[in-house]
C-alpha cells in the first residue's frame, strides 16, 4: 500500500508500506479523505509543531474517513462507512472524569509528540482501534464526512463558553477552525456573529456559514466591549489582546488557536476591570458524535471544504492549504477511485 510520510521540512513522500494486519480489538481501514489542518502544515513547512520534532518517517493526519475493509470481530462489515475519533486517553485522573483528553499522556493521530510518532491517516490503508470508529449515519457523504474531527473542536469550544442563545459572538480567524466555530455558534443559538479576517475571501465563506457582521482587518473597526463571547481562532497574540478589548463587562474570551509556545506580548488588563473569563479550549471528549450528526443534518458545512486534492499531489495540496485566500479545508484524496457514498 501506499502512505504520505513527511521526513523532515519540505520533504514529503508518497512511498511504499507493507500492508497493516489488525490485531484483536483493532480494525482496518480504507481510508477516503484526510483533511490538512494546522499542526499538519507545520510537520510540513518546519519539520515541526511547537516542540513536537519529526524524528522519523511520519504520516500526517487526523481528520479522515472512510470505510472499512478489514475488522476480524465481524461487528463492522466491510464497506462500513466511517470516521474515526483520533485520540487515545491517558490513564484516569481525580478531578477530570469529564474531560478524559486533558489527562496526561495518551496520544493523537498524526501527532509526532511521542516517540515513535503516531502514525496518521494520511495511508491508503489504516489500523485504528474498534472503539475509536463511529460509523457514519446514512446520507452523510465521506467528503463531508472528514469535517467531523475539527467540527467536533469547534463544537468543545463553543461549549466551554455556556449557553450563546441571543447572545453576540465574535470569531476571530475564518480559517477551517474560526470557520466552523462560526457554524457552531450559529447552531447554539448565537443571534449576532462577527467574524474578523485579513482577507475577504474568508470573510464570504463566514457569511456562508451563519455569520453577520464581517470585520475586515484594516478596514473595519472593532469597538471595545461590543461582544458578549469571543473565540479567538487566529493562535496570534495581537488578536487575544484585541478579544479582550472587544469583550464586554463580565464576559468570555475562548482561546481557540494555537498560540506560540513563547513568551508574546498580550495586554491582559482589561480582564481585572472588566471581570473576564478566560478559556483554552483543547481539542475534544466526546462532542465528534453531535459533529457527525450536524454533518448529516445538512449540506451547508460543504462551504468549508474548497478543494479535494490527491494524496500523490501533496505538495501542491499543502502549498495550497497554506494559502487562505485560495483555500478554506483542503482534503487529500487517498484513494484513485474515491467518490462520495450517498
Amino acid at each position: 500500500m501506499k502512505a504520505l510520510a513527511i521526513h523532515g521540512k519540505e520533504d514529503i513522500r508518497w512511498e511504499e508500506r507493507s500492508e497493516p494486519v489488525p490485531a484483536d480489538g483493532e480494525v482496518r481501514l480504507r481510508v477516503s479523505y484526510v483533511g490538512i489542518c494546522g499542526s499538519d502544515l507545520h510537520y510540513y513547512f518546519h519539520g515541526a509543531n511547537g516542540e513536537n520534532v519529526v524524528r522519523e518517517p511520519f504520516t500526517p493526519g487526523h481528520e479522515l474517513s472512510g470505510v472499512v475493509d478489514l475488522d476480524p470481530s465481524g461487528r463492522y462489515p466491510a464497506g462500513t462507512a466511517v470516521t474515526v475519533h483520533p485520540a487515545r486517553y491517558g490513564q484516569p485522573v481525580p478531578g477530570l472524569t469529564d474531560r478524559p483528553h486533558l489527562r496526561p499522556g495518551g496520544d493523537y493521530l498524526g501527532s509526532a509528540a511521542t516517540f515513535p510518532h503516531r502514525q496518521g491517516g494520511a495511508a491508503e490503508l489504516l489500523i485504528v482501534e474498534d472503539q475509536m470508529l463511529r460509523a457514519l449515519p446514512a446520507g452523510l457523504p465521506l467528503r463531508r464526512a472528514a469535517l467531523a474531527e475539527p467540527l467536533a473542536v469547534a463544537l468543545h469550544a463553543v461549549g466551554l463558553a455556556g449557553d450563546l442563545a441571543g447572545r453576540r459572538v465574535l470569531v476571530i480567524g475564518a480559517g477551517p477552525i474560526g470557520l466552523l466555530v462560526v457554524a457552531a455558534a450559529a447552531h447554539r443559538g448565537a443571534t449576532e456573529i462577527g467574524v474578523s479576517d485579513l482577507r475577504p475571501e474568508p470573510l464570504a465563506r463566514a457569511l456562508a456559514l451563519g455569520a453577520t457582521e464581517p470585520v475586515l482587518v484594516g478596514r473595519d473597526d472593532i469597538a471595545d466591549e461590543s461582544y458578549d463571547v469571543i473565540f479567538e481562532c487566529s493562535g496570534v497574540g495581537v488578536s487575544l489582546t484585541q478579544a479582550v478589548r472587544a469583550a464586554r463587562r463580565a464576559g468570555t474570551v475562548v482561546q481557540v488557536g494555537t498560540l506560540p509556545n513563547s513568551e508574546i506580548s498580550v495586554n491582559l488588563a482589561p480582564m481585572l476591570s472588566k471581570e473576564l473569563r478566560l478559556l483554552g479550549a483543547l481539542r475534544f471528549a466526546g462532542e465528534i458524535d453531535d459533529a457527525i450528526s450536524l454533518l448529516a443534518a445538512s449540506d451547508r458545512f460543504d462551504a468549508v471544504i474548497s478543494h479535494v486534492v490527491p494524496a500523490t499531489d501533496a505538495v501542491d495540496a499543502f502549498t495550497l492549504a497554506r494559502d487562505a485566500s485560495a483555500s478554506a479545508k483542503v482534503l487529500l484524496a487517498l484513494q484513485s477511485d474515491t467518490h462520495d457514498e450517498g
